[in-house]
């Protein structure tokens, strides 16, 4: 049985999400604010976290933006936000939210992007063979990559575009194909964050390691 962690200030939609989640199997607890949010996101014991944006004493993202800092493990995040504005939602993306949905939501939405979550983190859990090419070596599973043998520092967003292309090689895909792939096809925003997350792990993998397919998109051969 899943647990959920929903964390909302406003009681009355806290409430109707337990009662709901609960319906569906899933058990699930509640904190009202942001400092208590975060405090049982960090306990390790939930599968999966409901996140309001809007929070007293700490924001949303600002919970989020901790929870991925402190956190031992990968904890799905699903934002709940009553801004339809891009930024807050490519910001949201960006600190590793996996999905959002706009208030006000159809219930049916918030199971149903639940279940592709929980789906995504079975399928995260499960032991990963290491990816090779060239002098790199990842273990998708222990977020750990090597090159030559030395570990390199990759942000999550970095690290999530590096193991794509790492899991299809020798494949050339445009910015819009990797936007869909890595980014989440509900990704609002420029293509050219593309060539942004390329130029840094090009700074960290080698400029080589990911070669430009002139008017089409990026490769990474083996």
């Amino acid at each position: 049985m899943a647990r959920i962690l929903i964390v909302e200030d406003e009681e009355k939609l806290a409430r109707m999400l337990e009662l709901e989640l609960r319906y569906e199997g899933w058990a699930t607890d509640k904190s009202f604010d942001g400092p208590s949010g975060l405090s049982k996101a960090l306990s390790g014991e939930f599968d999966l976290v409901l996140l309001d944006v809007m929070l007293p004493g700490l924001s949303g993202l600002e919970v989020l933006r901790r929870l991925r800092r402190e956190e031992k493990s990968y904890t799905p995040v699903i934002l709940l936000t009553a801004r339809d504005g891009v930024t807050d939602k490519v910001a949201g993306l960006d600190m590793g939210a996996d999905d959002y949905i706009t208030k006000p939501f159809a219930i049916e939405e918030v199971l149903a992007r639940i279940r592709t979550a929980l789906r995504k983190r079975e399928t995260r859990q499960q032991p990963a063979e290491l990816l090779t090419a060239g002098d790199l070596v990842m273990d998708p599973e222990g977020h750990i990559l090597t090159k030559g043998g030395e570990p390199v520092n990759l942000t999550r967003r970095e690290f999530d575009l590096l193991r794509f292309l790492m899991e299809h090689p020798n494949r050339v895909f445009t910015r819009e194909q990797l936007l869909q792939q890595v980014w989440g096809y509900d990704y609002v925003g420029e293509t050219n964050a593309v060539d942004v997350y390329i130029s840094f792990l090009r700074n960290k993998v080698g400029s080589r390691a990911i070669e430009t397919v002139r008017g089409v998109g990026y490769i990474l051969r083996t």
